[in-house]
């Protein structure tokens, strides 16, 4: 059994020089190993190893090789090119995870499973064990950590289990670090709550600390929230944000802000109505509650269906803004009040109030359907819309754009590009 705790950093790269970066940085603030992430093998080949033991002799070095089959030749592999421990899937059979055990002892290393998506970690975990491997992991996946998951129930179980030393991986930071200690892990692996960081080295040292203190270091990002944290964490980032992190899906276009620098999150409040008719937009303001936010379907034309003393009820009973496909006015006024409201539109002229159209029925903006419930985010680029039961995961992965990009930034800060922080032309379409 391991004497204390190991503090594992994930290089989940895929470029080698960006991965010693890191690597130097993490190593500095206390890391114990260092592990190729699986995305580094499979960009830079076994060389990212080579390159690892080479740059730090005296570490640990982990090949996240995820074998599957032929698992002889993997750890052979992994082996001569300088990894320790090699990793391999709980859910491979057998007898391939027998003959990584067979080819560690040849070559001097140690196997771990990691029981991703494995349906009985437990069963497995016992199983494994009985096969000779040295570690055991429990990972959760980043899709499934997208969606709020986290890996300590089932550590708990395991560790209660089995006799090796168990891993445990994903959406680690340092807060959460300590009760991966207290759930019982003996290797607690971190990723991008260091690799992501802007001070990789402060970050891993704030990682050790709370580890070794079993003490946790507030952090604001590298955390992934559930369905309660959904507006802190648009809150946060940017439209540009879950635009990257949804594929580049568009914001509604033509809608625009009627004052800059504001930020705009919360559940829609749907409203349909025919042009320059504000009876029912004026009427959702008492349907909405505090933190919603009334998004109108007025066809994309004028008259005006909103101004000043919308807006000034909505203050009072602080609605989070308003998205309108049609045309607004008082625009003096509602920047005064500093209120995020976005339209299509601006001009003086309103309409009357007839009461036709419908509150909290599904709307259609620039093409895309808006449910009652759905979140919106808006800022100076643009107005996106998150389908409600996609919410928990979107907000997640556009988090995590925030913190990819933080690292971008201070790696181009210090006396470098874009292009070539990225390495574009080495992914360049051939």
């Amino acid at each position: 059994m391991l004497r204390k705790p190991i503090l594992q950093i994930a290089l989940d790269f895929v470029d080698m020089h960006r991965a010693l970066k890191a690597a130097k940085e993490a190593a500095a603030g206390g890391a114990d190993w260092l592990e190729a992430g699986t995305p580094l093998i499979k960009a830079e080949g076994l060389n990212c190893i080579r390159a690892l033991k080479k740059e730090f002799p005296e570490k640990t070095i982990v090949a996240d090789m995820k074998t599957m089959d032929a698992g002889r030749a993997e750890v052979e592999i992994a082996a001569k090119s300088g990894a320790k421990i090699v990793d391999v899937l709980g859910a491979a059979s057998d007898s391939t995870i027998s003959e990584c055990v067979e080819a560690a002892k040849n070559y001097g290393c140690e196997i771990i499973v990691d029981m991703i998506d494995v349906k009985d970690p437990v069963k497995r975990a016992l199983e494994v064990e009985k096969l000779g491997v040295n570690y055991i992991g429990i990972h959760t996946s980043i899709d499934m950590q997208m969606r709020g998951k986290s890996p300590f129930e089932i550590l708990k179980k395991v560790v209660a289990a089995v006799k090796i030393p168990v891993a445990v991986a994903g959406g680690i930071n340092s807060e959460n670090i300590v009760d991966a200690v207290k759930a019982g892990a003996s290797i607690v692996i971190v990723g991008g709550a260091v690799t992501k960081a802007q001070d990789a080295r402060k970050a891993a040292s704030d990682m050790k600390k709370a580890l070794t203190s079993l003490k946790k270091v507030s952090t604001r990002l590298f955390k992934r929230g559930g369905e309660e944290d959904i507006s802190g964490i648009l809150k946060q980032v940017s439209t540009a944000n879950l635009s990257d992190a949804l594929h580049r899906m568009p914001s509604l276009e033509g809608l625009k802000p009627v004052l800059n620098g504001l930020k705009l999150a919360g559940r829609a409040v749907t409203v349909r109505t025919y042009p320059g008719d504000w009876a029912k937009p004026v009427e959702a303001i008492d349907i909405a509650e505090a933190g919603d936010v009334i998004v109108i379907d007025a066809a994309g034309v004028g008259p005006a269906v909103w101004g000043g003393l919308a807006t000034t009820s909505c203050v009072r009973k602080k609605i989070a803004g308003v998205v309108i496909n049609g045309a607004i006015r008082d625009t003096e006024e509602i920047k005064k009040f500093k209120f995020p409201a976005f339209s299509k539109l601006i001009m003086s002229n309103a309409g009357e109030p007839k009461g036709f159209g419908e509150i909290n029925v599904p709307v259609i903006i620039a093409g895309v359907k808006i449910f009652p419930g759905d979140w919106i985010l808006g800022d100076d680029d643009g107005i996106m819309v998150i389908p409600k039961e996609k919410a928990v995961e979107y907000a997640n992965r556009a988090m995590d754009v925030l913190e990819k990009e933080n690292r971008l930034t201070k790696e181009i800060l210090e006396d470098s590009t874009l292009s070539s922080v990225m390495d574009l032309l080495k992914w360049e379409k051939k």
